[in-house]
């Protein structure tokens, strides 16, 4: 009887769970196939209308019975690792830098959630406490907007990741009313007037002409660096990525091999990149097959497949998971100019006359186009990957 009896309270668990995953399945259009076993990955953020953004962190979120018992770290790029497959002095430099994070909507357990990520992996406290964190919204106040589940998992992604970086420099989350690049804009302005010395954006939208006009003043502001991820659904490009004041961030697959180097890092498949249709080519950018902006100018890793550890508790299944896209990125490629400290002096005439300094990314491609390189990694410049991925500071 009791052999009975347990035998139909698993087999109700087991319904349950499958229940739950199938009913996942059926309510989100963002899920995609995977290589990694036993995982989805979903989209954080639905597509965004004309005049809007979307997020683009993926999760990797586990199916089936994964989804019940994924409680602790996941198996994801811990700081230690990006430190090392990127030669990053993390561990010295980043001092008197405040890196920006721009994002919509509220996350209310941005801070706390930030404080188990980094005790977690031994990193410094950064809290409103010691001066480190700072929240604000759009205005530069304490108006915070709305809460929105996707956007938690961008901020819990971005946060996490200049931590990584540069786990001595100040933070400053800035969330806008909404997902508008309107909205949006406001906030990067207000990140300016705050005194951020860096600003990531892990969002994108639309190309279009009067956005491109609208817009472009938000996004060009000199002495601060601006990072931008190139998007997430492969050859093609989108704002504010494409802007020429700001760096523009795409992706690759980063793994663990053998050799002197100890990684092996490829072009991943969703990075964006092309050629704009509205915006000038900035006079540091020489490709000649691109009379307009070229996207991107330099990445780091975004494979989810091959994603960062995140710490979200805003998140219904798991507060770990493993994150990607390249939305993880752009505040990669934040911290390491804050690493640098130069951002006062340079731009991106500075990345391009120091192509020699990064990691050539030399395989991969992310789709089809007419010009190969604004599309497929090879020796030098390429679309995929823009210059390569970070191998010290000396690019920046």
């Amino acid at each position: 009887m009791k052999k009975l009896l347990f035998a139909i309270s698993f087999f109700a668990i087991l319904i349950t769970i499958i229940n739950v995953s199938t009913a996942f399945a059926a309510s989100s259009s963002s899920d995609v196939s995977s290589r990694a076993t036993g995982y989805a990955q979903v989209h954080a953020c639905e597509q965004a209308a004309p005049g809007f953004a979307r997020c683009l962190a993926i999760i990797l979120k586990p199916t089936g019975i994964h989804s019940a018992i994924l409680t602790t770290t996941p198996a994801g790029l811990t700081p230690n690792d990006l430190q090392h497959a990127y030669h990053l002095p993390s561990t010295t430099a980043g001092k008197g830098q405040t890196i920006a994070i721009v994002d919509a909507y509220d996350d209310p357990q941005a801070e706390s959630d930030l404080a188990v990520y980094r005790s977690t992996f031994g990193l410094p406290p950064c809290t409103r406490a010691n001066h480190c964190f700072k929240k604000v919204d759009q205005r530069g106040n304490t108006h915070y907007p709305s809460t929105d589940a996707g956007w938690t998992g961008e901020i819990a992604l971005d946060l996490d990741m200049v931590s990584a970086i540069a786990p001595h420099s100040h933070i400053l989350l800035v969330e806008a009313n909404s997902d508008s690049f309107k909205d949006l804009g406001n906030a990067v302005n207000t990140a300016v007037r705050l005194g951020a010395t860096e600003i990531s954006n892990s969002y994108g939208g639309q190309e279009n002409s009067s956005d491109a006009i609208a817009l472009a003043s938000d996004y060009n502001h000199a002495g601060v660096a601006i990072t931008a991820s190139s998007g997430d659904t492969g050859y093609g490009v989108q704002l504010p990525a494409a802007f020429n004041s700001v760096i523009a961030v795409g992706g690759t697959s980063l793994s663990r091999a053998s050799g002197s180097h100890g990684w092996i890092e490829t072009a991943w498949g969703g990075s964006g990149s092309g050629c704009s249709q509205y915006v000038k080519k900035p006079t540091w950018q020489k490709d000649s097959l691109c009379h307009n902006r070229t996207v991107a100018d330099v990445a780091a890793v975004a494979d989810p497949d091959t994603g960062v550890a995140v710490y979200n508790s805003y998140q219904s299944y798991s507060n770990w998971s493993i994150d990607g896209g390249t939305s993880a990125a752009a505040p990669i490629i934040a911290g390491v100019y804050a690493l640098a400290g130069n951002a006062a002096k340079i731009n991106g005439a500075y990345l391009y006359s120091h192509a020699a300094d990064l990691h050539d990314i030399r395989h991969g491609k992310n789709g089809t186009c007419t010009h190969s390189y604004l599309c497929t990694s090879n020796v030098g410049y390429d679309g995929p990957t823009g210059l390569g991925t970070p191998n010290g500071t000396r690019a920046f």
